[in-house]
């Protein structure tokens, strides 16, 4: 699986590029096709990022993140 710095996924945050994809726990996620992250926003959250400390916060569970394909791995 191919390795992104937060650089590269900051990139993918649906207004630099078409990508919207987003990292939890490590894993990068593509979003793009979801309507909840049109124009790479959800809610108070953006595109772009790691959203693994975000996700405390949220009404869902890690488990939102099952309908959605692993594109890469974050880089430390």
């Amino acid at each position: 699986m191919q390795e992104y710095t937060r650089a590269q996924l900051a990139l993918r945050n649906g207004q630099d590029r078409d990508e919207i994809w987003v990292a939890y726990k490590g894993e990068i996620y593509d979003v793009t096709k979801s309507r909840l992250w049109r124009k790479g926003q959800h809610y108070e959250h953006w595109a772009g990022q790691d959203l693994t400390e975000e996700l405390k916060d949220a009404p869902h569970t890690e488990f939102v993140f099952d309908k959605f394909s692993v594109v890469g791995i974050l880089k430390k």
